[in-house]
């Protein structure tokens, strides 16, 4: 098979966190949400789309992807407190949607978007987890193969469209599929230039089983 070629995949799997020896169930997909996505286009963890883009309809998988392979390390310095008169709206604090653990919108300078995991918030500060949620974490997939055909030119133009915001759908998605905030945070902007967007919070790793980002 030429794995330049864009493929359609559509796939069925259960996801684990088996980091220490555990075994936890992060996600399933269900017969009427499935995961598609289309290979080729750098969107995928690069590990992840390897293992399954030769398989066969009707084919089972079972692989571990370390952090390396799927979203590195869990970095300290991206962790970060923040004023917290960033997340003011209409001159109020947005306690509605900046608390402990939600995953909300970020915007720098430069209109780059990028989510991040609220870890605490204090009178003056709110402290944010810049790292991918499933960061230093030992993933496995398991699941099947439902359908492996090549991609048709609309659809890949389709997804494109998505992707570029034109179509209205989230450039996203937790394992490297779409839906929920990318893996792709913008690291390197200095914290005085964070705000707070003004889009839906993701956190969910895939939304409506299409594909989307690393």
């Amino acid at each position: 098979m030429d794995h330049k070629t864009k493929k359609y995949i559509n796939a069925s799997y259960r996801l684990y966190d088996i980091t220490d020896g555990r075994k936890n169930l992060i996600e399933e997909t269900s017969a009427d949400r499935p995961f598609t996505f289309i290979s080729g286009l750098g969107l995928l963890l690069e590990e992840f789309e390897r293992q399954i883009i030769g398989l066969e309809a009707g084919s089972k998988f079972n692989f571990a992807l370390t952090p390396e392979q799927a979203y590195g390390e869990h970095c300290s310095d991206r962790v970060l407190d923040l004023d917290k008169q960033i997340f003011h709206v209409d001159g109020k604090f947005d306690q509605e949607n900046v608390y402990c653990d939600a995953v909300i919108p970020l915007q720098d300078e430069d209109g780059n978007r990028f989510y991040g995991r609220v870890m605490e918030v204090t009178d003056e500060k709110v402290k944010i987890d810049l790292n991918h949620p499933l960061a230093g974490r030992t993933l496995n997939f398991c699941g099947e193969i439902n359908e492996n055909r090549e991609a048709t030119t609309e659809e890949v133009a389709q997804l494109t469209e998505k992707l570029s915001g034109r179509g209205g759908g989230c450039k996203c998605g937790g394992h490297g599929h779409q839906g929920g905030c990318c893996g792709k945070h913008h690291h390197d902007e200095e914290c005085g230039h964070h705000r707070h967007g003004d889009g839906e919070c993701c956190g969910k790793h895939h939304n409506d089983g299409e594909c989307c980002g690393k």
